[in-house]
């Protein structure tokens, strides 16, 4: 495996998880005083390209204090357990509502192979290992951790799901944000100026709630924002503006195939993926259409799903 990895300041490093597509799925690495975090963990096939960081900062596996998930949703949680074998003075943090899921994590794998059907399932996760209770903290909002002196602030931010918190890390002003930020990929970026998007996947999304968590995100005044999905982004009061805008237009864009029947995923994927493209258009972006749609068909089809199971509760 190809290790892809890009240094910033404050010991921050982005890993790609090698997850569906390179540059689709981030491992965040926080280096403090010879102590490591990481910020979630891409799936057991991610594995290998967290260690080869680690070398190549001169860590041990006993040298990461913890690893930490915004949430459990597997490609953000899938190799916690595997990690947490593998670096033995670690520590597991989690939200409240998801630690379980890591102590047992049946439940989650049943919903994921409900999803992606059992062998893409394996494909993607591989076997998803339990992490043991009494190596597990529970990050409740407000809650701060500190990584050899370095502050780390969890925030509660649901909206993308019910079980996500974001890291602030106070000293350097930086956000890990998870799914909570929207995603942005590097592919999309035209003369520095990003592109986002919001992610609305099964089974969580609340709209509501997804607009507080943007605003409650800003409210920290972050310098920079650390994506799952992918990297690093800067221009944060912009981009939140546009997470608020297109979070309107694809409630929007669901509410006007609640009634299509047996059609309603095919006319929902069909109109976010010409959403998309028009938003790319304004944006700038050179991509030829076929080339964007590829790159985005995932996320097309997940938050289709997202806002289908949403449409179904409300």
């Amino acid at each position: 495996m190809t290790e892809n990895r890009q240094d910033f300041d404050g010991g921050i490093a982005t890993i790609d998880a090698h997850h569906i597509r390179p540059g689709l799925a981030a491992i965040h690495l926080l280096v403090e005083g010879g102590k490591a975090a990481i910020i979630d963990t891409g799936t057991n096939f991610s594995v290998p390209g967290v260690l080869a960081a680690l070398r190549q900062r001169n860590l041990r596996p006993q040298d990461v204090a913890y690893v930490i998930v915004t949430h459990v949703h597997l490609d953000h949680a899938g190799g916690a357990g595997e990690m947490m074998r593998l670096f033995p003075e670690a520590m597991l943090v989690v939200h409240p509502r998801g630690a379980r899921h890591m102590i047992d994590p049946s439940k989650l794998t049943a919903g994921s192979m409900a999803v992606y059907g059992e062998e893409m399932f394996r494909q993607a996760y591989g076997e998803i290992v339990p992490v043991p209770a009494d190596r597990v903290i529970e990050a409740p909002h407000e809650y701060t951790l500190k990584l050899n002196g370095r502050s780390l602030l969890f925030l509660d931010t649901p909206g993308h799901a019910r079980h996500h918190f974001c890291i602030f890390d106070e000293r350097y002003g930086g956000i890990f944000t998870g799914d909570t930020f929207g995603i942005s990929y590097r592919e999309f970026d035209v003369d520095g100026r990003e592109f986002i998007l919001p992610t609305t996947t099964p089974v969580q999304f609340e709209p509501g709630a997804a607009h507080a968590s943007i605003d409650l995100i800003l409210s920290c005044q972050p310098r920079v924002a650390y994506l799952t999905h992918y990297s690093r982004v800067t221009r944060l009061p912009r981009l939140a503006d546009d997470l608020h805008y297109l979070l309107d237009d694809f409630v929007r864009l669901a509410e006007s195939v609640r009634d299509a029947g047996e059609s309603r995923h095919k006319q929902l994927t069909e109109k976010l993926g010409a959403y998309f493209l028009e938003r790319l258009a304004a944006h700038g972006c050179k991509l030829a259409p076929a080339e964007s749609l590829a790159l985005l068909a995932n996320d097309v089809e997940l938050n289709a799903q997202g806002l289908e199971v949403w449409l179904d509760r409300v």
